[in-house]
């Protein structure tokens, strides 16, 4: 079964782009943990652009749905919801998945795009693509 990778578009403005980057730091660590979790990256626009990827590799989409529907992932949303709505500065998360399965915050987050110090959000939109793997390939091994 190969496996599949999500990836969240994030459309964030130049002034939120530190902010969006500190709340996928403060919560690094949470989804490494998930059965069926192959890899993340979080990346930046170096064209000017304003759309970040949230890159996640899962062993299958039932591991991926598994992890949105995990406490370990409604705990982090909703901590970081309760930090945006007491005026502090929420949480990201690396992996941001709502469960979302076309647009919408999807692998977003809802953590890393709500709630700037002041309720705002991170990131003004967000959209889900989703992939199998057909092909992949790493550094050669050996001598």
């Amino acid at each position: 079964m190969p496996s599949v990778v999500k990836i969240n578009v994030l459309t964030v403005s130049e002034e939120m782009r530190e902010e969006l980057e500190r709340r996928f730091s403060g919560r690094a660590g949470i989804v490494e943990s998930a059965d069926g979790f192959e890899w993340f990256e979080l990346l930046r626009p170096v064209d000017g652009g304003d759309r970040y990827l949230v890159y996640t590799r899962w062993r299958s989409e039932e591991d991926f749905r598994r992890w949105t529907e995990s406490q370990a992932f409604q705990r982090g949303h909703a901590q970081a919801a309760a930090e945006a709505g007491q005026g502090r500065q929420g949480q990201g998360h690396g992996n941001a998945h709502s469960g979302a399965q076309g647009h919408g915050h999807g692998q977003g987050h809802q953590g890393p795009t709500e709630g700037h110090g002041h309720g705002q959000p991170a990131a003004t939109g967000a959209e889900l693509w989703s992939f199998e793997v057909v092909q992949s390939t790493g550094p050669a091994s050996g001598a």
